[in-house]
């Protein structure tokens, strides 16, 4: 009998222990788990808004530089949102020797902001919504830009084609460049307002 007594206390002993083992274990996932749903919330906060994208991509440093110039950082890292058609620094380069330099003098500050907010349109367009508004509107669908100008947008052999206001041509070279107050599509030669 104190046999049959006592290999019961060994065996209720082992459940215990065993029982408060797995409790422990539960617990200590629990935390774990929560703890990593806590870090992916943050990663999730954490967007950068579209002047902050541009500046971390060296293609846009003459972008950069103009914005800065211009006195537009702040607006362009406002609530937004924004689509801007992004001149990259090859577009940059394209346009007459001693352009840029002039345009970056504090005395054209106010024809700078114009070239510039002439690539911001209000309100966020992805590709996709881009290409189907010009595919609902006979190939052509005209946006009006923040400077108060419009551009025409086409395709041209699959590729999103803008026209401004004096028939000049650029491309969207790279698309959907997601920020947290809106998108950057960058294109291959700087449009100019009338």
């Amino acid at each position: 009998m104190k046999l049959v007594k006592t290999i019961s206390a060994f065996v209720l002993l082992g459940v215990i222990t065993t029982s408060c083992g797995e409790k422990k274990q539960t617990e200590s996932t629990d935390m774990t788990d929560s703890t990593a749903v806590a870090m992916d919330s943050t990663v999730v906060v954490e967007t950068s808004n579209i002047v902050e994208v541009a500046s971390g991509n060296a293609d846009f440093s003459t972008l950069v530089a103009a914005v800065k110039a211009a006195g537009l950082v702040e607006t362009l890292s406002g609530e937004g949102p924004f689509t801007v058609f992004a001149p990259n620094n090859a577009a940059f380069d394209k346009l007459p020797a001693g352009t840029v330099d002039g345009l970056l003098k504090p005395e054209s500050v106010d024809k700078l902001k114009a070239v510039l907010t002439y690539h911001v349109v209000s309100g966020k367009f992805d590709a996709a919504t881009v290409i189907d508004a010009i595919n609902k509107n006979n190939g052509k669908y005209t946006v009006t830009t923040v400077q108060g100008g419009t551009i025409v947008l086409s395709l041209k052999d699959g590729n999103v084609m803008l026209t401004d206001a004096n028939g000049g041509t650029a491309t969207v070279v790279l698309a959907d460049v997601a920020a947290s107050n809106g998108v950057i599509h960058a294109i291959d030669t700087v449009v100019m307002p009338k």
